[in-house]
């Protein structure tokens, strides 16, 4: 008999989702009309904006322009990364980029992009080894064992189930002025540090540049730096949404921002640029390193018949075929345009939870990571056929046998 599925966080992922079902009708968030614009700030002026918009090819080719500008101006490769989502499994990107360091071949990366757990990690990885002993110690100093904190009658009065409290705690303790100060020297430079929010008001992903917030320099841009990275983490239903003002016309609006991975599990290569189908100058120079903060393997199992475990299964299912799916175009494009394109994830036997935060869980997948960079076996090449031609979401996405 095949073995059961054996991931407690992924059941308790199920009963969050089935009481999110059940109380969808109860607990609500206010939201407020529109107001007219009057002192704009940070968040909304048009000219400050760090937000870059679906379907922005200006500012997205702004972007792709400046690293082939600083690859221009200096030999070799330049290199990319981008951290996905995973929640408690952050640790592992965390294990990796520490041992990378360790291992003494670990580039300093021009563009870093992150969702959600990646988000988090994000702004350490973009500032590179220095700060290896603040990445390691948001993931395993124990800061994050009380994130998933039930609160009473949640869905009733609320429109999640967790607080959110824990998670800013520990956004706050690790987003400092001192950050946002390193962060903004080095998008002088001409790096890029990007994260991802979903608004699920427009349904569509919403790319932060956030050295660009880092270096407007106050006390506002600090505020706001953290709130995206909340809003980059906080799965819908689990932790509930941040507001965060916008421009419509002459009006400010709130708009509802969640989990970046609502959308897609990391960003490598922006959407419009990929799907323009041309080659990208530079490109051939560039090395994409995208690191899963999960597993991308199946995992055969019997499934029992209760609601949160079916909920549950579906879930990881459709997650894993997702990131799958991005991993083949992105693969597509490295191919196409003859850059080198590389993928670390948890392996499939291991034994690692997005929702088990507890410290030793941490430290155990933290560990894992670390040995895997340690030994330089963290790091594959997709095969040759895997990056051969644009994927085909159904020819990737698990089939439902005959007569069921």
């Amino acid at each position: 008999m095949a073995p059961q599925s054996r991931h407690p966080g992924w059941l308790r992922l199920g009963a969050v989702a089935s009481m999110t079902v059940l109380l969808s009708a109860c607990g609500t968030l206010a939201r407020i009309d529109p107001l007219p614009v009057r002192e704009l700030d940070a968040s909304v002026s048009p000219t400050q904006d760090p937000r870059i918009r679906p379907g922005d090819q200006v500012r997205s080719h702004e972007v792709i322009d400046i690293f082939t500008r600083r690859l221009a101006r200096r030999e070799g490769t330049g290199a990319v990364l981008a951290l996905s989502g995973g929640g408690a499994n952050g640790a592992f990107g965390a294990g990796v980029l520490v041992g990378w360091s360790e291992k003494g071949d670990r580039p300093e990366f021009d563009i870093v992009t992150g969702i959600s757990t990646g988000a988090l990690s994000a702004p350490f990885a973009f500032l590179g080894s220095d700060w290896d002993d603040e990445l390691r110690d948001a993931y395993t100093g124990g800061q994050a064992s009380s994130i998933l904190s039930p609160r009473a009658l949640a869905g009733l009065i609320h429109p999640s189930l967790y607080s959110s409290a824990p998670l800013r705690r520990l956004v706050e303790q690790n987003v400092t002025p001192e950050l946002l100060s390193a962060i903004a020297a080095e998008h002088a430079k001409g790096r890029r540090l990007l994260v991802v929010t979903t608004n699920l008001d427009s349904q569509e992903s919403v790319v932060w540049d956030m050295g660009q917030l880092a270096s407007q320099g106050d006390e506002q841009a600090l505020l706001l730096f953290r709130e995206v990275l909340v809003a980059s983490a906080s799965i819908p239903g689990v932790f509930p949404p941040v507001m965060i003002a916008g421009l419509q016309g002459d009006q400010i609006i709130e708009e509802m921002h969640v989990d970046g991975g609502v959308n897609m599990p990391f960003l490598g290569v922006p959407e419009d640029i990929m799907a323009a189908g041309q080659r990208t100058p530079g490109a051939e120079r560039a090395s994409l390193y995208v690191l899963i903060n999960g597993q991308t393997g199946r995992t055969p199992g019997v499934v029992r018949g209760s609601l949160p475990a079916i909920l549950t299964r579906t879930y990881e299912s459709m997650s894993k075929a997702t990131t799958r799916t991005h991993l083949a175009a992105n693969a597509a494009f490295a191919a196409r345009n003859g850059a080198a394109f590389h993928v670390a994830s948890i392996p499939t036997d291991a034994d690692a939870s997005a929702l088990n935060f507890e410290h030793d869980s941490m430290v155990r997948v933290f560990e894992i990571g670390r040995t895997r960079a340690l030994a330089g076996d963290a790091w594959v090449t997709p095969a040759a056929e895997f990056a051969a031609q644009p994927p085909v979401v159904a020819s990737i996405a698990p089939q439902t046998p005959a007569g069921n």
